[in-house]
């Protein structure tokens, strides 16, 4: 689902497109369920998505006390536009509470800068005319 960017009203150069922000969406899930949210990523057009097999730290008394079943993560690296971290985010809720042992941990980290038209084209999901 590849976006347009929109004009940006400025009187002096009608040329000037508004970017579409981007952010790092850090998702970090049971490792058995890495497909279950890569396939709730897809649905928003996401087109870069790194997932990073990990185990925890996590002392065993910690552990048996929050009940956790295993220490075997998955992070999953993902660039979202802005506007749809909402959305992701309360679709990964829904999940959370549908699913068996459904643990995690989402958050965002914001995207200042980036070097690249082209890149900044593809992982916004944007169509070039």
């Amino acid at each position: 689902m590849a976006e347009k960017l929109t004009k940006k009203d400025n009187k002096n150069d009608n040329n000037l497109m508004a970017p579409i922000k981007l952010k790092i969406l850090v998702s970090i899930v049971d490792r058995r369920k890495t497909d279950f949210y890569l396939s709730t990523l897809e649905g928003y057009g996401i087109n870069m998505q790194e997932v990073i097999y990990a185990n925890g730290t996590t002392p065993r008394n910690i552990i048996d006390l929050l009940g956790i079943q295993t220490t075997d993560k998955a992070i999953i690296l993902s660039i979202v536009q802005e506007q749809k971290i909402k959305e992701i985010l309360a679709a990964y809720e829904d999940k959370y509470f549908l699913t068996k042992n459904g643990k995690g941990i989402a958050f965002t980290i914001p995207i200042k800068s980036m070097i690249g038209v082209m890149v900044y084209q593809f992982l916004a999901g944007i169509e070039r005319e």
